[in-house]
């Protein structure tokens, strides 16, 4: 299993990133998909979830009506596009196959002005 995080960087308050996660060594169509983010001094929290065919989708409280988490499996990817973001919103993102104990590298998101 490999999952590479992309789309991550700096952005001011209210801006928005939109993630990648392009994942291999499984078959991707057949599994649900996460993404999780860790900031500095926390824990490792879960933010997103999405169903193998895309239907349904679960956010924390604290992200949902700001995230929203897509997949293409014909791609073997999914996204994570994130708008009006916060300062706290501030960690690493990291997207993670429910069934399997592998991790990404993450990619780093940082809010501020």
């Amino acid at each position: 299993v490999q999952l590479v995080e992309s789309g991550g960087g700096l952005v001011q308050p209210g801006g928005s990133l939109r993630l990648s996660c392009a994942a291999s060594g499984f078959t991707f169509s057949s599994f649900r998909m996460t993404w999780w983010r860790q900031a500095p001094g926390k824990e490792r929290e879960l933010v997103a979830a999405i169903s193998a065919a895309g239907r349904p989708t679960t956010y924390a409280d604290s992200v949902r009506d700001r995230f929203t988490i897509s997949r293409d499996n014909a791609k073997n990817t999914v996204y994570l596009q994130m708008n009006n973001l916060k300062p706290e919103d501030t960690a690493v993102y990291y997207c993670k196959v429910p069934m399997f104990a592998s991790w990404g590298q993450g990619t780093q998101v940082t809010v501020s002005s």
